[in-house]
């Protein structure tokens, strides 16, 4: 490899987040990369001064949903480090609306939403519109069963849930009948992997904990080309899309982010893909053919989880080649070999923008209209959209109850029962479930529960999602 000077990089971690990207996603790399850990609170300063100080030119990784409208000023305060994803392509990490938003901008087929910040015009929709809608807390990418998603069948039920979650802002869509939803994973805007989740007979979730089925063989062109429309108009180095195959027959976005559980041999090939992005070409470029998930989804998800760096070689004619070639695969309306595929879904090199296309000034309503100061409150083309069908979300569905939250702590080394009893003391269920999810730190409110034991806790958190979802 050349050894041309190369841009130097730095892991973006935060405290008591779980971390995307480790060195050994990185393999190969020549130079140093260097870490920049963020530690809540009035840090802001601090971290700015670091990574001046390391001289980084690339800070890479993804940030919670509590911290996105911090790093937005941080990246203004770093106007010549690159952020990988950029703060505008991490812009539906931080909510449904902000998901929502982006998909109205782009003309991307979503659920049909409305979104309120006036609660008397929010609880006026609800009293006239038809049901049954599906309700869902904004904040944040992902989605909890009982907790952060509900479907409602009447106004009296969607009221009583608003009046009792206090969600802000009211956030409801249509309820569209599902054969599935689809996940896809996308890096430079090409599938690397995907796959089914169906529900069971008779319900609407399709988190395998209540008996959905999930599996990677035949996702249709039109997912596919359409999780590849939205990575491009997010400009997503990786991306991941989940969409909702109705059984209208038409595909709709249900979540998107770079913000995604995915297995460690994606994040290698991530890791592969900017190494060569940010490289200029100097590095190999990642080989990855399409459909290679049927394979590799035929393999236990439990070894899979502990499966590195697998690499593919391109195809090329041969008496071998030759003789698998004779194999096509049906795609849309038409049968193609798998290596003309990745010629149809080629793997592109990001460039950056030079501009914000989602400043907070204009597109921060959550802090802009808190829940504190609804009462004559007025926001402009926010009420609902009258379009095309449009919308949100879809990570898998976990069912919690007390009991396994109580499971959870006790899991911990270093929390006792006095501890865990104060938590419950101190905290509701759902409060639980949210600091769990979205602001772990909040935990340290409790006497004797510090930083180590919050990691413990988010590693417990962590797993307990991952058998789950398995």
């Amino acid at each position: 490899m050349s050894r041309k000077k190369l841009p130097k990089l730095g892991f973006l971690y935060l405290d008591y987040v779980l971390r995307f990207f480790d060195h050994s996603n990185f393999k190969g790399w020549p130079d140093k990369i260097e870490t920049v850990t963020y530690h809540w609170k009035n840090d802001k300063e601090r971290f700015i001064k670091e990574v001046k100080r390391k001289k980084i030119d690339v800070l890479i990784g993804n940030i919670p949903a509590t911290a996105y409208e911090t790093f937005r000023q941080i990246a203004r305060e770093l106007p010549n480090v690159r952020f990988v994803p950029s703060l505008d392509t991490q812009f539906s990490n931080k909510s449904k609306e902000n998901v929502t938003r982006f998909a109205w901008k782009y003309n991307l087929p979503i659920p049909k939403t409305h979104i309120y910040y006036d609660r008397v015009k929010g609880y006026e929709f609800l009293r006239n519109t038809d049901y049954p809608k599906i309700v869902k807390r904004s904040y944040g990418p992902s989605n909890y069963g009982g907790y952060f998603v509900h479907k409602v069948d009447s106004k009296d039920e969607a009221i009583e849930l608003f009046d009792t979650k206090k969600y802000h802002p009211i956030y409801i869509q249509d309820f569209v009948p599902m054969e599935a939803d689809i996940r896809v994973m996308l890096i430079g805007h090409k599938p690397v992997c995907a796959f089914w989740r169906r529900a069971p007979e008779g319900e609407w979730l399709t988190n395998t904990s209540q008996g959905g089925s999930m599996d990677y063989q035949d996702v249709p062109k039109s997912v596919l080309d359409l999780a590849v429309k939205v990575s491009r108009a997010a400009n997503a180095e990786y991306w991941a899309c989940d969409v909702a195959y109705g059984k209208d027959g038409k595909v709709r976005i249900l979540e998107c982010a770079t913000a995604f559980a995915a297995f460690p041999y994606i994040r290698d090939w991530i890791g592969q893909y900017l190494m060569w992005s940010l490289s200029d070409g100097a590095m190999k470029k990642p080989h990855i053919p399409m459909f290679n998930w049927e394979e590799l989804g035929k393999i236990d998800s439990s070894l899979l989880r502990t499966m590195r760096h697998i690499a593919f070689g391109k195809y090329t004619p041969s008496y071998d080649g030759a003789y698998f070639g004779d194999k096509k695969k049906a795609h849309g309306d038409s049968k193609y070999y798998i290596h003309e595929l990745d010629e149809q879904y080629p793997m592109f090199d990001i460039t950056p923008k030079d501009y914000e296309e989602w400043p907070s000034e204009k597109w921060n309503f959550q802090d802009r209209f808190p829940f504190k100061s609804i009462k004559s409150m007025e926001v402009e083309n926010i009420e609902s959209f009258d379009g095309e069908e449009s919308g949100d979300e879809a990570s898998p569905e976990i069912i919690i109850e007390k009991e396994d939250l109580e499971e959870l702590f006790k899991s911990v080394n270093g929390l006792g029962a006095k501890k865990i009893k104060k938590i419950f003391e101190t905290f509701s269920e759902d409060e639980i479930v949210e600091n769990l999810e979205f602001e772990p730190e909040r935990f340290s409110e409790i006497k004797g529960i510090k930083g180590k034991i919050i990691k413990k806790i988010v590693k417990a958190w962590v797993e307990f999602k991952e058998d789950r979802v398995s």
